[in-house]
């Protein structure tokens, strides 16, 4: 990723919340445009370039999900963030299988937003890897030319289809995973309402890939959703290290709508 600003497109009926993000997301360097409702952001992305959308689930008009999946149709590789509310689980599903990149639940922290937004703008501007490089995301690594999974250099021995299950978290890590998705894609359309099934295998993987598997750092649930791999593990900093200082503005909590 270069050093311009990243462009962000914020779609959210709510005028207050708009004010609230743009003013925030300014501060911290990223540029703004704001649109009320969803026909307009399709004018906006034929005639414009973004880096990100942020779009709310709950709009007039032509509604958060019809806009989700015009946007994608128009720019499939343009990610796009749900903005949503609590307890909103199907929406979230049928967002993620439906072209979303993430989701943020309203109310969030600023904080929590931005990281979403440069992780999502991160994913997208990656370079399409070979389907035979080698992945690797704190001590897991996968060969997938082998079908190899070591940690911290050790091999691990998996079944065929923990390693599927591994394969394609990992080479979607840091997106939430529907149980849906997750099924279809490893077990096939006609498995993909069997959640406890899946739910077993998860189990099992996480005993071989975890050090507490009751605790895990590696492959994370998002309640009701699915499952999501994280893209990095943080390394402890010694006593001795701060942390470079950053421009972040107070963290402000974006509220949910009114």
């Amino acid at each position: 990723m270069n050093d311009a600003p990243i462009r962000v497109l914020l779609i959210d009926d709510e005028a207050a919340i708009r004010r609230a993000l743009r003013t925030a997301l300014n501060e911290l360097g990223f540029q703004v445009a704001e649109m009320s409702r969803g026909e307009d952001a399709l004018v906006a992305v034929r005639n414009g370039t973004y880096d990100v959308v942020l779009l709310d689930v709950q709009m007039p008009g032509i509604g958060g999900m019809k806009t989700l999946a015009r946007l994608h149709a128009l720019a499939p590789r343009l990610p796009i963030l749900m903005l949503t509310v609590q307890d909103a689980e199907e929406q979230k599903v049928k967002a993620l299988e439906h072209g979303a990149d993430d989701y943020i639940t309203k109310p969030f922290s600023i904080r929590e937003c931005a990281a979403r937004i440069r992780a999502a703008v991160r994913r997208a501007q990656t370079p399409m890897r070979r389907e035979d490089a080698p992945i690797q995301i704190g001590e897991i690594q996968v060969l997938p030319a082998r079908r190899v999974v070591t940690r911290a250099g050790q091999p691990i021995h998996l079944t065929r289809k923990e390693y599927d299950i591994l394969y394609y978290l990992m080479t979607h890590a840091g997106r939430a995973v529907t149980y849906g998705k997750l099924l279809s894609s490893v077990w096939g359309a006609e498995f993909r309402n069997q959640v406890d099934y899946l739910r077993t295998f998860i189990r099992q993987l996480r005993k071989k890939i975890e050090d507490d598997p009751s605790n895990p750092r590696y492959l994370l649930t998002d309640a009701y959703v699915g499952y999501r791999f994280v893209e990095q593990i943080a390394v402890p900093k010694s006593d001795t290290q701060q942390p470079a200082a950053q421009n972040i503005p107070a963290d402000i909590t974006v509220p949910s709508p009114s």
